[in-house]
């Protein structure tokens, strides 16, 4: 309550950099080899090492018993079956796989992992395994100098994460973010670690309340307030091999449905039917596309989840047939917060089938949201999932096919902003205090929605939007940033906050463009906007009692400029849809750090106003007041302006001029991105393709374009496009090879177009050993 006066500064508040009141796990006693792994007893605890794959390996400490290493819901992978000896050394044990070996000190018991080359991954010296008499468990682990973090979810400040400490409980923050903003609304415990261009990473498996200390140059802790401590650790040795391994630990996006891919408009709220007729009349006469148009709490009766007020929207099946006959669909906001409410059908049906959550006395939690007393679903409990899930049929029978999930964490109007911790989930059959579970109550929201709509949709791909959530959350929503400010530092932070959500596993991540709260200006929204066209989610949303900051808001110069951008994300589509189809793959961001594609250099480590969209764009925003010269870093290679076709040589920082209609997009040499003209929303069907090949007089580059329906799941059947395309320059050539399309769909466009920049006078074009410009989309 005082954390925002001059008390918080108490000398009594004073804080340590590391605790030394754990105890210490001590020596080990003995150990056993079993099937399962190895299995340690040490003075005060118990320790057990599995190896889920060669290069994935599980460590799980209980302070009083054998570890149950009961996971939580982020993890989804099976362990495979790993023979390994373990040698007993006197002093150590030790045991290897193919691509990690595995060192115990006896006394004190203390863990090495190296990678197959020797190198040290993950190492304890004088701190290790502890816990508390509290049921608080901590690990300690030896750092370097030259170690950089990233990951932790959804975290606020710069890229690089070393230096700081941060908390994983899902929090409703509605105050102005700022650096040392913690904790937000997603949870994802895990991150990874660069040294040296190359990388590891930890993902801690516990839905308590986490802390990670990095501000120690000597070692770092990463510590639970209660629950075993269960951790993996991943060999890399690349940072797109922990992302791969993580992934294969909690799971990798679903192909989105491609109209999720567009433009979105969301305000707090448009709040009845003719607002939202016109608000989609100004979108097509003036010819700015979109998809999407969201319905905040408003279009409720009195804030009722699955009602409609049946004043302000009378006919929402209607509004919702006719706004799909013009290109566009509605999203709907759902909480879970169920009003008490005696004649309210939800409310009676969560109350006969137990479904609510409860102290364990029997009494259901009640807690003040929007719609007043509410109770909450218990969404630990299966029969409550299935039951939540059931209940959106109302929506998909009106034509809906997302949903927006908000205030999950879940968020209630109190002092404690949630649900008061002694609360009883039934969990599975396995009984727990919210305490325990509050991290994971949003992730299975989600999952019971994803699960819902999709049963519903019957074929169709559902989209979720979601606030809240813990690691795997990936599997079931898309992740947007919560309550952002329009300040041009929000605007800043906004990379950064991405970029690490997608090295946490979510790739479909964005946040409101122009920001939601306080009132936006011209300027802001438009290079925010420019940025969002590039963002993986790409939504405007504003608050009540601001300025409205539609695309058309701020005068005829700044309009113009926002509607190319939002044209121009549907020229990317095909860029955009086979970087997400490579996602939901290889668990990849379709937005990604430079230091993903160049570990090796170390400019890219803090990089944190520039991104990439996949392997060869570099997008580098302006991002401050009146600026129209900003510095650009680009790594190795040639790289070519996107709008003036100059070229800038890599491995340096150039200044590029960007007037407020600008925004600098750099494509490197040798390679190519696929693109279209632009739609006003993808129900409007994609009529052409052209590949724009990027001359060098060397290198080859090659990617697999990908399509299908957009819509459907008929892709896992067989029903899409994959076609490989490879460029090779040379001094005297550069050859488009297309290769042979495989999958049986087929897209609307007959004919594929190849155009080529910066073609040496020198040098020849061909595709498929011919020199022409056009083939047919003929398998």
């Amino acid at each position: 309550m005082l954390d925002d006066t001059s008390f918080a500064i108490h000398p009594g508040n004073e804080s340590k950099v590391f605790e030394t009141s754990f105890h210490d796990i001590g020596r080990m006693v003995q150990y056993k080899q079993k099937e399962e792994g190895l299995c340690i007893t040490g003075e005060r605890g118990y320790v057990t090492l599995q190896v889920y794959r060669d290069d994935i390996i599980r460590i799980t400490m209980n302070a009083k018993d054998v570890p149950t290493c009961q996971s939580t819901p982020a993890v989804v992978a099976t362990k495979q079956h790993i023979a390994i000896e373990v040698e007993d050394l006197g002093d150590w044990l030790t045991f290897a796989t193919k691509m990690m070996h595995v060192i115990i000190h006896k006394d004190p018991l203390r863990i090495t992992v190296k990678d197959q080359e020797g190198r040290t991954i993950v190492s304890e010296q004088k701190y290790g395994m502890a816990y508390k008499a509290n049921g608080e468990v901590i690990c300690y682990k030896e750092r370097t100098e030259r170690d950089h973090f990233y990951g932790f979810g959804e975290k606020s400040g710069f890229l690089d994460k070393r230096g700081e400490t941060y908390t994983m409980w899902n929090t409703d923050v509605y105050a102005p973010h700022n650096p040392e903003t913690d904790a937000l609304y997603q949870s994802i415990p895990y991150f990874m670690v660069l040294r040296d261009g190359k990388a590891h990473g930890i993902f801690l498996d516990n839905s308590y309340k986490t802390t990670f200390n990095m501000k120690s140059n000597e070692q770092y802790s990463f510590k639970a307030d209660g629950g075993e401590l269960d951790y993996y650790v991943m060999a890399g040795p690349s940072p797109k091999q922990v992302l791969e391994q993580y992934t294969y630990i909690t799971g990798k996006m679903p192909l989105p449905p491609k109209w999720a891919l567009g433009y979105h408009q969301s305000r707090y709220s448009y709040q009845s039917e003719q607002e939202v007729r016109e608000l989609v009349n100004t979108f097509l006469t003036k010819q700015i596309p979109v998809d999407v148009i969201y319905l905040d709490i408003h279009y409720m009766d009195e804030y009722r989840v699955f009602t409609f007020d049946p004043e302000r929207f009378p006919n929402p099946k209607q509004l919702i047939q006719e706004l799909k006959e013009r290109g566009i669909r509605i999203v709907p906001i759902v909480d879970p917060g169920v009003k008490k409410d005696a004649e309210y059908e939800v409310y009676q049906q969560g109350i006969y089938g137990d479904y609510f959550c409860k102290y364990i006395e029997g009494d259901i939690y009640i807690g003040d949201v929007w719609p007043g007393e509410s109770a909450f679903p218990d969404f630990t409990d299966e029969a409550t999932r299935k039951w939540w899930g059931s209940l959106h049929k109302f929506y998909t029978d009106l034509g809906i096919e997302g949903i927006w999930n908000d205030m999950n964490e879940p968020a209630v109007f109190n002092e404690a902003k949630t649900m008061d911790t002694s609360v009883m989930h039934k969990n599975d059959g396995n009984p727990a205090t919210h305490r325990a579970l509050h991290n994971v109550y949003g992730l299975l929201m989600g999952k019971a929605t994803h699960e819902g709509m999709k049963e519903h949709l019957e074929g169709k791909r559902p989209f979720l939007l979601t606030r809240a959530g813990f690691a795997g959350v990936q599997r079931y929503g898309t992740v947007w940033t919560g309550d952002n400010r329009s300040f041009w530092e929000h605007l800043q932070m906004s990379l950064p906050m991405c970029m690490n959500l997608g090295l946490s596993g979510v790739p479909f991540t964005g946040p409101d463009v122009g920001g939601f709260a306080h009132d936006t200006n011209g300027e802001l929204l438009t290079r925010w906007t420019q940025v969002g066209a590039f963002t993986p989610y790409f939504r405007n949303h504003s608050a009540l009692g601001f300025h409205y900051q539609e695309p058309w808001q701020f005068g005829e110069r700044e309009e113009a400029i926002i509607k190319r951008y939002i044209q121009m994300r549907y020229e990317w589509m095909p860029q955009l849809y086979t970087l997400f189809q490579q996602a939901s793959l290889t668990g990849l961001p379709v937005m990604r750090p430079l230091l993903l594609e160049y570990p090796e250099d170390e400019k890219t480590y803090n990089l944190n106003d520039q991104f990439m969209i996949g392997d060869n764009v570099v997008i580098a925003p302006v991002m401050q007041p009146s600026v129209t010269d900003r510095a650009v870093y680009f790594p190795e290679g040639e790289w070519v302006d996107y709008f003036t076709n100059k070229a800038y040589e890599g491995d340096k920082m150039h200044l590029i001029h960007a007037e407020l209609d600008t925004l600098p997009i750099f494509i490197r040499k040798g390679t190519f991105v696929a693109l279209s003209s632009s739609r006003p929303s993808t129900m409007t069907a994609q009529t052409d393709l052209t590949l724009h090949i990027y001359a060098n007089t060397s290198g080859v580059y090659e990617n697999t374009l990908y399509d299908d329906d957009g819509e459907t799941y008929q892709y896992e059947s067989g029903n899409y496009m994959q076609m490989p395309v490879k460029v090779t320059c040379n001094d005297d050539n550069v050859e488009v090879t297309i290769g042979k399309k495989v999958g049986k769909y087929v897209p609307a466009y007959e004919n594929l177009s190849v155009v080529v920049h910066g073609l040496a006078d020198s040098q020849t074009f061909t595709v498929n050993g011919e020199r022409k410009s056009t083939i047919t989309m003929e398998s």
